[in-house]
This record gives C-alpha cells, sequence and structure tokens, in this order.
C-alpha cells in the first residue's frame, strides 16, 4: 500500500513535434519513493509526514487531524512499520491530568534524517529526465 498520490510533472503537447514526435496530447510523468521490507511498504512520504506532524504537535491524533486521516489508520500504518523494520517509531504516553501525547524515538529522527536525504533532489531528477526524453 502506498501512502500518497504520486507527483505529476507536465510537458506541453507542442514541444514533442520539435523534436520529430507527432503532436503528442499533455504528457504526465508521475513518481512516488516509498521504502519497502518483503514487499510491504514501511516508509514513504505520507508515514515521513506523520512522522514530522508527531514530532512537530507532540501527538499522534493532532498529526493526523492536520493531515485529515483518522488517527486509527496514522496509529496502524506507524504500527506496521515498526512491526516490519523491528524498531519502535513513537512512545506514546497516555491520557491523565496533563494529558497524553508522542514523542518521535531516536531511530524514527534517524530514519527520518535519512529518508529526507535519500529523497532530496529525486523529484528535479525525474522531471529533468521526463524533459529530456519527451520535451
Amino acid at each position: 500500500m502506498t501512502d500518497l498520490p504520486a507527483r505529476t510533472h507536465d510537458v506541453a503537447p507542442t514541444e514533442g513535434a520539435a523534436k520529430g514526435l507527432p503532436r503528442l496530447p499533455d504528457l504526465q510523468v508521475r513518481s512516488k519513493l516509498w521504502i519497502e521490507v518483503d514487499g510491504e511498504a514501511v516508509l514513504g512520504d505520507w508515514r515521513a509526514a506523520i512522522l514530522e506532524g508527531i514530532e512537530r504537535t507532540g501527538s499522534l491524533a493532532k498529526a493526523a487531524m492536520e493531515m485529515n486521516v483518522p488517527y486509527r489508520t496514522a496509529w496502524q500504518r506507524l504500527k506496521e512499520s515498526e512491526k516490519r523494520m523491528g524498531i519502535q517509531l513513537i512512545d506514546t504516553q497516555s491520557g491523565g491530568s496533563e494529558g497524553g501525547g508522542s514523542t518521535l524515538t531516536p531511530a524514527a529522527k534517524e530514519l527520518l534524517r535519512r529518508y529526507a536525504e535519500f529523497s532530496r533532489g529525486i523529484e528535479e531528477m525525474v522531471n529533468q529526465r521526463f524533459h529530456d526524453a519527451f520535451g
């Protein structure tokens, strides 16, 4: 299961004709990144965004609300990732007089850092290669 819609890049229909191709409709390239374990997604843009939201708000519920997804969906996907990778991503404190909350584990922070490093520039690279081939 993937988490976010793919990124879309457009090429105008007249650009292809300049390279000897017949007039093409508006072409779009879509790209999407995710990391899997045994064929199952463990990290992608959506899960990274949920983790970043937890880091920012201190709450899985608030992070899910910001992304307009049910709390249960966010919780289940993070638990799936934890199980598949064998690492804990969030520490959760139950409610009480001070209220509950969630924080990222050091492993989750490092995972997010590496994902950001890995994905940086991918969209630009895909867009450039698309334009090189079809522009």
